[in-house]
């Protein structure tokens, strides 16, 4: 299967053969005596491909949590591939779209951090993660309550230019923008985007998320001026232009993009056609 960014017949693998290199690695890291840094580089095989280097998707990215979670639930809690493990099968199960099972696996991982004292950083990744699938179950005010509290963590902790708070920050526009406050979503993206784009480059999926939600703000405002709709269409227009040559035409961020551009122009030619009224 291949659900990654790789083209043509590159990419193409057996998921039991990506999980058995992803445990074989991280193991040789241990017994090695590598240092931290190097396991936790080798542990990103289980949701990366070693290819194209872009996280996988879809079915395999569920299949590579199962996996991943099977290798190490017989570790104790406190060990950090334990609870590495348990965040990958919950966001192969968000990946999946089973948001129920995701939202069992990733409240559990936020209780266990409550109970032996998780490090900040460890808890607004959980947080961050729960807040995501709250919003995919229709529990938008809980989301949106979760999304601002990490997002404002996030800054304290790291700053404006780290990439988690920018990731942080687009999570926290989308709850807006699921409530309709438009005008807070433009607000909070106007000063983040532009960092965004800085720090991390057009060709990020971090920056192209941020570019969709700050369209979908200025075509979505029942207020909107043409001039918005055509900002709208020509923020679209660049990042699926970028998505599709970085990723293809078939990842979920293109095709994300390509959604949003239909919906996009079509709120343009609404708004430039000619009134038949009178």
């Amino acid at each position: 299967m291949r659900m990654c960014a790789c083209r043509g017949t590159a990419g193409f693998a057996h998921v039991s053969c990506l999980a058995e290199q992803a445990k074989i690695l991280v193991a040789e890291a241990e017994e090695n005596n590598l240092g931290a840094k190097a396991i936790h580089s080798r542990f990103q095989r289980w949701y990366t491909c070693g290819l194209c280097e872009q996280e996988y998707h879809g079915v395999v990215r569920c299949a590579l949590g199962w996996a991943c979670w099977k290798t190490y639930l017989s570790r104790p809690e406190t060990d950090w591939t334990w609870q590495s493990a348990m965040t990958q099968l919950g966001n192969g199960l968000y990946i999946a779209n089973q948001y129920e099972d995701a939202v069992s696996v990733q409240e559990a991982m936020l209780s266990v951090y409550l109970r032996i004292g998780g490090s900040e950083n460890n808890m607004l990744v959980a947080q961050g993660n729960l807040s995501i699938t709250y919003q995919m179950v229709g529990r938008q005010e809980d989301s949106l309550r979760m999304r601002q509290d990490v997002y404002s963590g996030r800054l304290k902790l790291h700053g404006e230019e780290h990439p988690e708070t920018a990731r942080m920050a687009n999570n926290y526009a989308t709850s807006l923008l699921k409530l309709q406050r438009f005008g807070e979503v433009k607000s909070l993206l106007c000063r983040t985007l532009p960092v965004t784009r800085r720090v991390l480059g057009k060709n990020s999926t971090t920056t192209l998320a941020s570019e969709s939600i700050y369209a979908e703000a200025l075509y979505g405002d029942p207020s909107a001026t043409l001039r918005d709709l055509r900002e709208a269409v020509t923020t679209l227009e660049d990042a699926e232009r970028t998505a599709r040559r970085v990723f293809g035409g078939a990842h979920p961020t293109t095709v994300g993009l390509g959604a949003e551009l239909k919906l996009s122009r079509a709120a343009l030619r609404a708004r430039e056609a000619p009134s038949t009224s009178g």
